[in-house]
């Protein structure tokens, strides 16, 4: 059963982290876009895809606490790359949630942001991926 929970925590988390990959390169061709057709057309895409990639998020999180729970606390204390991971799994939420916040502002219009600064947020979800897969499979410590 635990491998079963431990699959679908992997599956939510790629489809997390592909919503976590696109939806700022949506926001970078957003942010270049001047007619209201085009600007229209963004807000639903990043819209759809934010509640998609929060489902995501949401059960890649459920699956995850299930997994901790099944491993148990005395797991937890011999292994303190879990600790690591899941401080950087907090910081992924807070991406997400900045994420959550940018697609606001479009659908607002109030987004002050160019799409060179989306170039580089979008970047972030790379450095969170590389180093939880490592934790995860590597177990420094």
């Amino acid at each position: 059963m635990l491998l079963w929970v431990k699959a679908f925590h992997v599956i939510a988390m790629v489809a997390w982290f592909a919503g976590l990959f696109y939806l700022p390169r949506l926001f970078v061709y957003h942010a270049d876009t001047r007619d209201e057709v085009g600007y229209a057309r963004f807000c639903t895409m990043e819209k759809r895809l934010s509640m998609l990639m929060s489902i995501a998020a949401l059960l890649t999180i459920v699956f995850g606490v299930w997994l901790l729970v099944s491993y148990g606390s005395a797991w937890m204390a011999a292994n303190g790359w879990i600790h690591v991971k899941l401080l950087l799994v907090l910081g992924l939420i807070g991406y997400h949630g900045w994420c959550q916040v940018q697609v606001k502002k479009f659908r607002e219009n109030r987004n002050s942001n160019n799409a060179g600064y989306f170039r580089l947020m979008n970047e972030v979800p790379t450095v969170f991926l590389v180093l939880i897969v490592i934790l995860a499979i590597v177990k420094p410590f």
